[in-house]
């Protein structure tokens, strides 16, 4: 069930809200809504601030709603336990009148998953930027024993200045999990596609394919393949059946990014590569350090941008120009020392 943070301009979204209320918070209108959920732009009179409000889609039967009912309290448990600047922040979570509504921090952007639709490319630097800041999301998540389970664009919201959310924490792993209620069967993910998993087919690390027990490095490969995804502008597998993509993760190893792409930085590419190894145990062992090795990547190409503008315009920015730029001083410091060694030879010999 997607946390549908839409951009309120959108021109899909309904104008009149099916509620006016949900506990203490008043509706103003609807912002959008998926199978099972629907958000809406919502007021908070007490703290006297927007925040958006995540309640069933109100053509969900009753049934419906009491079989989801569990999932949806587990996304308050699971990501209400997190405070972290790129983790959605929730406010409030309740069942009032049989209905159950989450209070959450209300977003003004777009999902990852939007801009990778419309065919936009992000530089490597900004694909590190967004990542590092993702990683360092799961990072904290992971250190409170909460395993997100669904990584993929979908899930990163994009606010202002491209500074990534994480989103939807309703099949994620928690210590507060509804254990008893809410099993991976009875999961809506699982019911959607079709097989006794949990998570997104295209996004899912091979021991969640082949359905065996996962931790927090599944998360790692989902990042992995989300990060592969956005340096190169496609999916890590492509097959016609759900059951073919899913033997192509458990089996294959897709080509690296920098194959597909030269502008794909080797050093980018073999961290993707890494967070995506079939065997956890050849991955990174935490979120920490993945973020640790895309953030040691950030500096030296901020190092290299300082050093390439020092050089001469005629050297800069060019594949060679900084090994062009350090050929020539060294050639003028040779030239110079020779000069030096013939005026000394020529005053000896006067």
């Amino acid at each position: 069930m997607s946390a549908l943070s839409t951009d309120p301009a959108s021109p899909t979204s309904p104008a009149s809200p099916a509620i006016s209320r949900a506990g203490r918070f008043y509706i103003t209108r609807e912002l959008g809504r998926g199978t099972v959920g629907c958000v809406y732009l919502g007021h908070d009179p007490v703290i006297g601030r927007d925040v958006a409000i995540k309640t069933f889609n109100p053509r969900l039967t009753p049934s419906d709603r009491n079989r989801f009912e569990p999932q949806f309290i587990n996304e308050a448990r699971a990501a209400g336990r997190l405070s972290h600047p790129h983790i959605i922040t929730i406010y409030d979570a309740s069942v009032e009148n049989g209905t159950a509504y989450i209070a959450m921090e209300y977003l003004q952007g777009r999902g990852l998953n939007k801009a990778l639709d419309t065919g936009h490319r992000f530089k490597p630097d900004e694909v590190a930027s967004i990542v590092w800041r993702i990683a360092d999301a799961l990072n904290h998540a992971h250190q409170n024993q909460v395993i997100h389970r669904d990584i993929k664009p979908a899930n990163i919201f994009m606010i202002k200045d491209d500074q990534p959310k994480l989103i939807d924490f309703g099949i994620a792993r928690a210590p507060n999990r509804l254990a008893d209620k809410f099993t991976d069967a009875d999961d809506p993910a699982t019911l959607l596609h079709g097989t006794n998993l949990v998570g997104t087919p295209n996004y899912m690390s091979p021991e969640q394919a082949s359905g065996k027990p996962i931790d927090e490095r599944t998360d790692i490969y989902s990042l992995g393949a989300v990060m592969y995804e956005m340096l190169v502008g496609r999916k890590p597998f492509h097959a016609e059946s759900a059951d073919k993509l899913l033997q192509q993760i458990i089996t294959k190893a897709p080509p690296a990014p920098d194959e597909l792409d030269r502008r794909v930085p080797a050093a980018l590419s073999q961290i993707v590569m890494k967070a995506m190894s079939k065997r956890p145990e050849k991955r990174y062992q935490t979120a920490e350090q993945m973020a640790l090795d895309i953030k040691r990547y950030l500096l030296r190409e901020r190092r290299a941008r300082r050093m390439n503008l020092a050089l001469p315009p005629a050297v800069q920015d060019k594949p060679d120009g900084l090994m062009a730029g350090i050929s020539k001083v060294a050639w003028f410091g040779y030239m110079s020392l020779a000069a030096a060694a013939v005026l000394a030879g020529f005053a000896l010999w006067r």
